[in-house]
């Protein structure tokens, strides 16, 4: 008797997975298709993310050639040097987002934000291996999340850059190829970052979520061989993560630039929520039917990711059939540079186009081009710096009531 009450309970083990503690008060979670209050309440997500922050894209430069991170770094240090380029990298950082941003957000009525992450400013750079204590990125996002706490918005974090490169295109910022479903080391960081960052804010109520691949495996590469490898993937970050916070929920992006639910099996934890993404869509309800049918099915949230970049009359009704069916969005994105999709646009600086220039050509013609002379460029950038500061920047009042909120 006392063999099979021991069977019995292995069994109950094996099909339930390790054990964690259970999820402490005071924080957000998913339950059925909503991401649910502690008092019970919906939380309503009305979310911007903040692209280019802490990984640039090349488009939010006007750079049309040179457009990962890197690229772009390689363009600034090429114009002005090592020492000037390190110091706008850190003054960029440093301005991009600030306290009054964050309080321009909660008047507007926003709820959330999104943050995308790069791997570099977490891991040891010596040994990407382990985990840099000093890292660049731990304190801005402890700011961060300071000044959010103080203007009642949520911060979802989001590895936009993984080790290796887990989408294949330039804002993964790796070498072209989802390197992250294939070297089985880039997997081990990836879940050693995530492991680090849910220790760390674990008892964080201001961070709502956890998500936790950008836009995985594009549609240029060997989407039989990788799909079937993302899953997997996210069971392993989502164990790391559960040994040590029981809280956050966690969010997985589907495929091909998030829209591919097929990869998914049923939900294999509690306290997930999935994600698409979509832009330049019909405002149509052909368009998320696979996703509310997805929730239906399995009793899970659904969150719209990125979206944006059209028009304001776009915005409004892609937003407005997506809040239908319960779909709580985030918007790209909230800085650009002289933009009018966009919140808050930067004015170009006099003697931008020389430094878009270079960014819009390959790097083996940069020596045959008319170069502008480094005071030059350092005053340009200087002059960016200046422009990206909130109190700057031109809100694009519309593009915000087209979200259903309004500017202050």
């Amino acid at each position: 008797m006392m063999r099979r009450v021991l069977l019995l309970a292995l069994g109950l083990l094996f099909l339930t997975g390790p054990a964690f503690a259970q999820p402490a008060p005071g924080f957000v979670r998913a339950e059925g298709t909503s991401f649910v209050r502690p008092d019970g309440s919906t939380y309503k997500i009305k979310g911007m993310s903040f692209g280019n922050w802490l990984l640039p894209e090349g488009y939010m430069f006007k750079f049309k050639v040179q457009r990962s991170p890197r690229e772009i770094e390689d363009v600034i240090e090429y114009l002005a040097g090592p020492e000037t380029a390190a110091q706008f990298w850190k003054d960029f950082r440093d301005v991009y987002v600030r306290e009054e941003d964050f309080a321009f957000l909660q008047a507007a009525g926003f709820t959330t934000v999104r943050v995308p992450l790069h791997w570099k400013f977490f891991l040891d750079p010596k040994d990407p291996s382990k985990i840099d204590p000093n890292g660049e990125g731990w304190a801005l996002i402890d700011r961060a999340i300071g000044w959010a706490k103080a203007h009642d918005i949520k911060l979802i974090l989001d590895i936009h850059a993984a080790p290796g490169g887990q989408t294949g295109v330039n804002h993964d910022d790796g070498v072209g190829y989802p390197l992250t479903f294939y070297v089985p080391e880039f997997q081990r960081r990836t879940i050693t970052l995530w492991r680090a960052i849910a220790a760390r804010y674990k008892d964080e109520t201001t961070v709502l979520a956890y998500d936790l691949l950008n836009e995985p495996i594009s549609p240029y590469h060997d989407v039989d061989y990788l799909n079937p490898r993302l899953e997997p993937l996210y069971q392993k970050i989502a164990e790391a993560i559960r040994e040590v916070d029981p809280n956050h929920p966690i969010i997985l992006a589907a495929a091909q630039w998030s829209t591919n639910f097929g990869v998914f099996g049923p939900p294999f934890a509690d306290n997930l929520g999935y994600t698409y993404h979509k832009f330049w869509a019909s405002p149509e309800r052909r368009e998320v039917q696979d996703y509310v049918n997805f929730a239906n099915r399995w009793g899970v949230p659904i969150f719209l990711g990125e979206t944006g970049e059209l028009t304001d009359e776009w915005n409004a009704k892609y937003r407005a059939m997506n809040e239908r069916f319960n779909i709580g969005w985030s918007f790209w994105t909230y800085k650009n540079l002289d933009s009018r999709s966009t919140v808050s646009s930067i004015t170009k600086p006099e003697g931008w186009d020389a430094i878009a220039a270079f960014g819009s050509v390959p790097r083996a013609q940069w020596d045959s081009m008319p170069k502008p002379s480094r005071e030059a460029v350092a005053a340009t950038l200087a002059a960016y710096i200046e422009n990206a500061k909130f109190a700057n920047t031109t809100v694009n009042r519309g593009y915000v009531a087209s979200l259903g909120l309004k500017a202050p």
